[in-house]
């Protein structure tokens, strides 16, 4: 198993925690010199907050534990392609790299819709994608169909 591998692991242990209370299964950890520093999960039903996408309340928690805003030696593992949103906070974040399982077709802007990582901005990061790519997808699909099947 590669190191993507390992940490996407941990990313898909966040979406299963964020499926259990009924959200939409996307987790995310931030990694610094080989150690998760930072995670999290969608949270935006739980709390009522659009913000909460797994990867904003990872890059908050990891931005509070290196004691500054900028993650630029750090890599991003996350279930589900970064929206807008969250790709801006990446970029803004200054994260060197970021790994994520299922492409978003709908929503996805590191590369599905638009990839924001080719426009000017200050700060490019490296982007892998389908890590895991298959397990992260059905996470989603079987969250969907369950959905589906109760009527909601």
């Amino acid at each position: 198993m590669t190191n993507d591998e390992i940490f996407m692991k941990k990313a898909i242990r966040k979406a299963k925690k964020a499926a259990s209370l009924g959200e939409v299964p996307v987790g995310c950890v931030i990694v610094r010199n080989g150690r998760v520093i930072a995670s999290g999960y969608n949270k935006r039903e739980t709390k009522q907050n659009a913000l909460l996408h797994a990867e904003i309340t990872a890059i908050s928690a990891a931005c509070k534990k290196a004691g500054a805003w900028r993650l630029w030696d750090c890599e991003m593992y996350v279930t589900l392609e970064p929206c807008p949103m969250c790709a801006g906070a990446i970029i803004n974040s200054r994260i060197r790299r970021v790994v994520f399982g299922a492409f978003d077709p709908k929503a996805g802007a590191l590369g599905s819709v638009v990839n924001l990582n080719d426009y000017p901005f200050n700060h490019k990061c490296e982007i892998v994608s389908g890590v895991l790519g298959g397990e992260c997808s059905e996470l989603l699909s079987g969250f969907f169909r369950s959905l589906r099947k109760q009527g909601v």
